[in-house]
């Protein structure tokens, strides 16, 4: 998969550098099995509102439409709770250069208060100054392992490769936690209450740096799109035998709704 988000993860006493899964996301760093940074590897572009409710955020990562005034990122995208009018959220367009694309300034973050102490739980939330008038994009209500999800991203599309200008997406099948979390792969690492993996054990289709935040979907029942993921971390970009980290959704929509109501 690609390099993730770069975030400080920290496992006992001992420190160690995340990148988040997929072709879309984070800086580049050396190729080596520490890194953690995610963009949309091996994707294909995204048509004009196909994913109308995918938002880039200035500071480098990716985000949902929560409603239209709230975005929901990745906990390790933001540097905390609080006042924070630095953020430039660019909406409506896969083309972050075209003239038609929505730009809006952040008010306040909520960082999931949790993170820093779990390691895991990636998860805040961005009030913006006004109303970005397109879908919005529900949490699952209940953990959906099944089948194939989709991830998108204008993060890099190769391990240590830049920021895309158009939107890319790809689609990864499900990897159960044993699999994940097997000598071979993550060896513990992936905490199974608050993440979910995704991707390819032979590699070559993922998120990646400059991909963190972003949403991982999939249709439901009634054949309407439902978050499921939040871009986390891994190890590289569509590196053999470490898909993408995602945080699961469905652990938190109690958690993320009551921060909601306070912003």
């Amino acid at each position: 998969m690609g390099l993730h988000r770069f975030a400080a993860r920290v496992l006992g006493s001992a420190m160690v550098f995340v990148a988040v899964a997929g072709t879309l996301a984070g800086a580049p760093t050396a190729a080596s099995a520490a890194d953690n940074t995610p963009d949309v590897v091996g994707g294909t572009r995204a048509a004009q509102g196909e994913f109308p409710w995918i938002v880039r955020l200035s500071m480098g990562c990716g985000g949902s439409l929560y409603t239209s005034t709230i975005i929901l990122t990745a906990a390790h995208c933001v540097p905390g709770s609080g006042t924070n009018t630095s953020i430039t959220v660019t909406a409506g367009a896969v083309d972050l250069q075209s003239s038609t694309r929505i730009t809006v300034r952040s008010t306040k973050v909520y960082e999931n208060p949790r993170y820093n102490s779990t390691g895991a739980e990636d998860w805040a939330l961005i009030k913006i100054a006004s109303p970005i008038n397109l879908p919005t994009i529900p949490p699952a209500s209940s953990a959906d392992n099944s089948g194939t999800f989709t991830i998108m991203g204008w993060g890099a599309t190769r391990e240590g490769g830049g920021q895309q200008r158009y939107l890319m997406k790809a689609t990864v099948p499900f990897v159960d936690d044993t699999t994940c979390n097997g000598s071979s792969s993550y060896n513990g690492e992936v905490v199974p209450y608050a993440e979910i993996c995704a991707g390819y054990m032979a590699g070559g289709v993922d998120t990646c740096q400059g991909d963190s935040g972003g949403p991982m979907v999939k249709k439901n029942s009634a054949g309407a799109w439902v978050q499921v993921g939040i871009v986390s971390w891994g190890y590289g970009c569509a590196r053999r035998n470490y898909p993408g980290v995602y945080t699961e959704v469905s652990a938190f929509t109690s958690a993320i709704a009551a921060a909601a109501a306070t912003l």
